[in-house]
């Protein structure tokens, strides 16, 4: 099934609306085709294309809810979700922490989320991309394995005091690793956009494919600290742990690295060096982004950290409500603010330091202070005066993102990028950081 316009999504709304005896009704529903090829050992092991579309109706007497979904939109089916989410309500217990839902919203208009070209996608254009890079693993006796997959979805939400709201996107990734014969060297890319004209899978795997090229008899250096260059795919996996925590309600209650004595925050503090400069921004044409958010509350563009400075903490309607503040919806994109040099520039003003190209298995150590370990992979390389000397073997890390943004050094361009961890993206620029503490060495590659 094609993915529902607008008008498609308000009329059945409207129907499903109409069946409702609650006092309060909301009525969300998503719809995405999807396409995808999968990739392993230079040879296409999958392909196949998922389309689907779910609806969940939320029911509430005074503060009891009651939820289910369905994707039958049938006028029966309808009727007896609608009856059935009414029972689940009558059931459920008192919720203290839930809000009345919203009345009509003004928000900001949509940038491009949506692009014809990516739409448009067709399977023989998946396979040349496919070819393309398996060709350049091929070409220089590579092994490659990968995913390529684009869609197109649309979301609307409706409630019975008068809330609609719409919005359909594309979306087209690709990810590959390419390994030496030996499997000793390893490269990687991720890129993800909106418009499938920014998409260059052969330049994006020429790049894995130096890597691993480039990763091939790795030398074992000692731990410590070190100057590093995060490439973006690197930088994000820990800047994604600082600014998906700027939340008020856990750090009201001590449970966060924003919490001070007396149930006091950090919030109007300078705490990370003065050039960091992150906000969210919707309408940002490289980032496009939904401009509501899963309660039809309105996202515009707001700063998070601005001069090293945390300038807004996410608080739900319901501990505003209880802080005598106004709600500040989460983020819907972010984006940090960087410098005018590219990595190459970063490389070239570094007297001895390492270059990492993506750090995974992220895991907390303690929240109180940010502190994350995880490990480098897929190409990790020593600097000296100015230049790649030798690949180095991997290391695990312990770090907080704010400990490292206090050690910032120097900024590059930002770009689009996308998290190996949470597949979130994020304009991020490649960051040259001081005092980076490795703790042990990995055999991994």
């Amino acid at each position: 099934m094609a993915i529902l316009t607008e008008n498609e999504c308000r009329t059945l709304l409207k129907k499903v609306l109409s069946y409702s005896k609650a006092d309060e009704c909301q009525v969300s529903i998503y719809s995405s085709d999807s396409a995808n090829v999968r990739f392993a050992r230079n040879n296409v092991s999958t392909s196949g294309f998922i389309s689907s579309s779910s609806m969940a109706i939320s029911s509430a007497f005074g503060k009891k809810l009651g939820v289910i979904t369905l994707n039958d939109y049938s006028d029966e089916s309808i009727q007896k979700a609608v009856k059935r989410s009414e029972e689940l309500a009558q059931f459920a217990p008192e919720n203290p922490e839930y809000m009345p839902m919203l009345g009509p919203q003004t928000y900001p208009a949509h940038g491009q989320t949506f692009v014809e070209a990516t739409a448009a996608i067709t399977p023989a254009q998946r396979s040349k991309w496919v070819e393309d890079s398996l060709n350049i693993a091929k070409q220089n006796k590579l092994t490659a394995a990968g995913f390529l997959q684009d869609s197109q979805a649309s979301s609307a939400m409706m409630n019975s005091k008068g809330l609609f709201v719409y919005n359909k996107g594309t979306n087209v990734n690709f990810s590959a690793t390419m390994r030496t014969a030996d499997g000793q060297g390893s490269g990687y890319v991720t890129k993800d956009y909106n418009d499938v004209g920014k998409m260059d899978v052969a330049a994006f795997s020429a790049i894995a494919a130096k890597k691993a090229a480039g990763s091939i008899g790795a030398k074992a250096i000692e731990p410590g600290k070190y100057t590093v260059i995060l490439e973006p795919a690197a930088g994000i996996v820990l800047l994604e742990q600082l600014y998906g925590s700027l939340d008020a309600r856990s750090a009201d209650e001590g449970r966060s690295f924003l919490s001070k004595p007396g149930g006091k925050t950090r919030l109007g503090e300078k705490m990370v060096d003065e050039r960091v400069n992150i906000y969210a921004d919707p309408t940002n044409p490289e980032l496009p982004a939904t401009t509501y958010d899963g309660e039809g509350m309105p996202l515009d563009k707001m700063s998070l950290i601005e001069k090293g400075v945390v300038k807004n903490l996410s608080y739900s309607r319901y501990w505003a409500q209880k802080k005598g503040v106004k709600p500040v919806p989460g983020a819907a994109n972010i984006i940090m603010e960087g410098g005018t040099q590219s990595l190459e520039d970063l490389i070239k003003g570094t007297e001895k330091g390492i270059l990492v190209t993506r750090l995974w298995y992220i895991r907390p150590v303690d929240p109180q202070t940010l502190l994350y370990t995880g490990l480098t992979r897929d190409g990790t390389f020593y600097i000296e005066n100015g230049k790649i000397k030798f690949p180095i073997k991997n290391m695990r890390f312990n770090e907080s993102p704010v400990i490292m943004l206090n050690n910032l050094d120097a900024l590059g361009k930002t770009e689009r990028t996308v998290s190996g961890e949470s597949s979130q993206s994020a304009l991020i620029p490649p960051m040259r950081i001081r005092d980076f503490t490795f703790t042990s060495l990995s055999d991994a590659v």
